[in-house]
């Protein structure tokens, strides 16, 4: 099956009547984008793993996890998975491009606010740090509101997550990547796999893009048939097999893989 991609803009759209017409929150969208994420990783730690009939009955348990969180929504995402990760038994790492008390946004903050009552390791990007060593990197600095070169402590975290040697994996889109035209920004994040979310976006389409986003999957957040139908797009129930999917690109369209 071939699926749409959405530009930026439709994504925003989409954003905006979740929001407005449906009255699903951000705070609905982080957590289900975030647990996703925390599914996916756990499945890609368990494929890097063991054959499957000599894994541990919890594969997460005291798995080194780091989470790179900017300040928006991505972020929040990300801040998300972090907190199911830490409750499956993963040691998980949360390094912020900020300080805890510095953003407005509120869904991000009550994300905060949650791993803060955790006692959960939160850090955030220094002159000089390094990152741990991990067995997995989730990238959730810059989602699809990239405007520009990432800049600051993002563009830092980006240049520190590309010379581990863990896999990454990134939500929505590599970080540094335009969502609509695909162009790479320097730096961007050179992903080992990329969840994105509701439907795939245009910038991951491009050629230009496929050295950045690895393996492509496409995860559930709720979003109601008929809104599709409002944009236009003709979108059947993606996802009553599971919620994350595996895509494949070819010729600039993304299939659903068998």
């Amino acid at each position: 099956m071939i699926l749409p991609a959405l530009s930026t803009a439709q994504m925003r759209e989409v954003d905006r009547l979740m929001i407005e017409d449906y009255h699903i929150l951000p705070p609905q969208m982080m957590e289900n984008a975030g647990r996703n994420l925390a599914l996916l990783a756990k499945r890609i730690l368990s494929e890097n793993d063991l054959p499957e009939n000599d894994l541990p009955e919890n594969v997460l348990q005291d798995r080194p996890i780091v989470v790179l969180a900017g300040r928006g929504n991505n972020g929040g995402g990300g801040l998300a998975a972090a907190r199911h990760l830490l409750n499956w038994g993963a040691w998980t790492q949360i390094v912020l491009t900020h300080q805890p008390n510095d953003t407005t946004e509120r869904a991000l903050n009550d994300q905060l606010s949650i791993l803060r009552q955790l006692d959960a390791p939160l850090a955030w990007a220094e002159d000089g740090w390094e990152l741990p060593p991990a067995d997995l990197i989730i990238d959730a600095l810059i989602g699809y509101g990239l405007s520009g070169a990432p800049k600051g402590r993002a563009a830092d975290l980006i240049q520190l997550a590309n010379s581990s040697v863990a896999p990454i994996l990134s939500l929505d889109a590599p970080s540094g990547l335009d969502t609509t035209s695909g162009r790479l920004f320097n730096p961007h994040i050179r992903a080992t796999a990329t969840m994105t979310l509701a439907l795939p976006k245009q910038g991951l389409m491009q050629p230009s893009a496929q050295t950045a986003i690895g393996q492509l999957y496409l995860a559930d957040i709720g979003v109601p048939p008929g809104l599709y139908e409002r944009l236009g797009l003709d979108v059947p129930p993606l996802f009553a097999r599971d919620i994350i999917l595996p895509l494949r690109v070819v010729d600039g369209v993304a299939r659903l893989e068998e």
